[in-house]
């Protein structure tokens, strides 16, 4: 990240390429546009613009160009990987990383146990122990 270059938002993204994520939960949400890069998906989807939900991630169609946002990724309960060779599904790493960085105020993976397979105490409970 030099002078005057700009960052590629497909950094914050884990690419699987030839799968779409169906929702089988109607209740998650779903937005396509036309565009015509990756990049300008990925754009949209780190800053929400034109979203009505968190943007977890997106699948690309290389025939149609069209960009559809998920409100979901492949670990969300009520949904499905299908194969389909139009398709590149970008997930924001965030989501779908197992490792925590720093601190981890930002971690938002599915991990809840620690190393030795305890329960992790919930942020809001000051049981077992005070924060």
């Amino acid at each position: 990240e030099g002078k005057g270059k700009k960052r590629n938002p497909l950094h914050d993204f884990k690419k699987t390429g030839e799968l779409m994520l169906i929702k089988v939960n109607k209740t998650l949400e779903v937005k396509t546009k036309l565009l015509n890069s990756t990049e300008q998906c990925a754009k949209r989807c780190s800053r929400n613009k034109g979203l009505s939900f968190p943007c977890k991630a997106f699948a690309y169609d290389r025939v149609t160009k069209r960009c559809h946002w998920l409100s979901f990724n492949s670990l969300t309960n009520g949904v499905r990987k299908k194969q389909d060779h139009a398709f590149d599904l970008y997930e924001k790493k965030d989501y779908v990383r197992n490792c925590i960085i720093g601190k981890g105020a930002d971690y938002k993976g599915t991990i809840s146990v620690t190393k030795s397979g305890i329960q992790c105490q919930a942020w809001n409970s000051m049981i077992p122990h005070e924060h």
